[in-house]
């Protein structure tokens, strides 16, 4: 990595702490750090379950069961059973009148930063600042090789059967398709991937592995509400790696004419129309990309 750019990060980083005031134990002026008043905008006017607390802000259960014994002893917040496996975090009517607060304080950071600008600083930098915002998004985004049967694994491939039967003029059937079943997806046989951001998952993409012959991309989905932060393609090399290091010298795909997205992200990731190499009636394209040994490849990155 570049070490200049480390060296802007860090720059920006200390800039944006500062400008912030998440330096001051009186974060807004209020008589709380930043964490508390974080964890008290998460829970929000619905309350929150601590799970997800957790996930959404990054916190093991120790650093969240410490805040949230601060703000209780505060009388912000009350914690409460839900069910027998599950513990909410809901607001007091101090606490909802604590975060309205916030909400106020914060509005008057933001203009007290954007006031001493012109008109087209101002609009420079906030279209600076959700560029920025949209990058940091893409860069939480993790990828790993999840259960296939797993309840987030079938979510995925449930919204992605959905939008299929929405996209294709005639519907989509998976009955009708070529199989990608659980057992064809797990190690060794296969693998899926699930992207997740901030612990919830926003897409997910399998390979079903023969040996040396092609793999076989199955299930690339991407939520709508992530396509704008670059992750189809970071999925896709993702994808070609692991097909790669399980020994496949190439990769193989057929895709449907309405996914001119996907089409569109394969052709200038290196894949080449061939002829059909299967049956799967929804296909109107198939694809193919040889992947370099794997020898080339460490070569190349040294």
């Amino acid at each position: 990595m570049d070490a200049m750019a480390i060296k802007q990060i860090r720059s920006f980083n200390r800039t944006v702490v500062e400008g912030i005031g998440a330096l001051d134990d009186r974060f807004l002026g209020r008589p709380r750090p930043m964490a508390e008043a974080r964890v008290l905008w998460e829970i929000g006017t619905a309350g929150a379950d601590l799970h997800g607390l957790r996930t959404r802000l990054g916190l093991d259960s120790t650093a969240l069961a410490r805040i949230l014994r601060s703000l209780e002893r505060q009388r912000l917040v009350r914690v409460v059973a839900a069910d027998r496996r599950t513990r909410r975090a809901v607001l007091t009517r101090a606490g909802l009148s604590e975060r309205a607060e916030l909400d106020r304080r914060s509005d008057a950071v933001a203009l007290r930063t954007l006031d001493p600008l012109s008109d087209p600083q101002r609009q420079a930098f906030v279209a600076a600042v959700a560029e920025v915002e949209r990058l940091l998004r893409a860069s939480m985004v993790r990828f790993a090789i999840e259960d296939p049967a797993s309840a987030d694994a079938r979510w995925c491939v449930a919204q992605y059967f959905a939008e299929l039967q929405a996209r294709f003029e005639t519907g989509f059937n998976p009955a009708h398709s070529i199989p990608a079943d659980a057992h064809e997806l797990t190690p060794p046989a296969g693998a899926l991937f699930i992207a997740r951001l901030r612990g919830q998952p926003v897409g997910c993409g399998a390979l079903k592995l023969h040996g040396s012959a092609p793999a076989e991309l199955k299930r690339m989905w991407i939520a709508p509400s992530a396509r704008s932060l670059g992750l189809g393609r970071r999925l896709l090399r993702a994808l070609e790696q692991h097909a790669r290091e399980a020994g496949a010298a190439m990769v193989r795909l057929e895709t449907n004419r309405a996914l001119t997205e996907a089409i569109a992200l394969y052709r200038s990731s290196g894949y080449t129309e061939v002829e059909p190499f299967n049956d799967e009636p929804y296909a109107d394209y198939w694809f193919a990309k040889a992947l370099p040994p794997r020898a080339a490849v460490s070569t190349t990155s040294r």
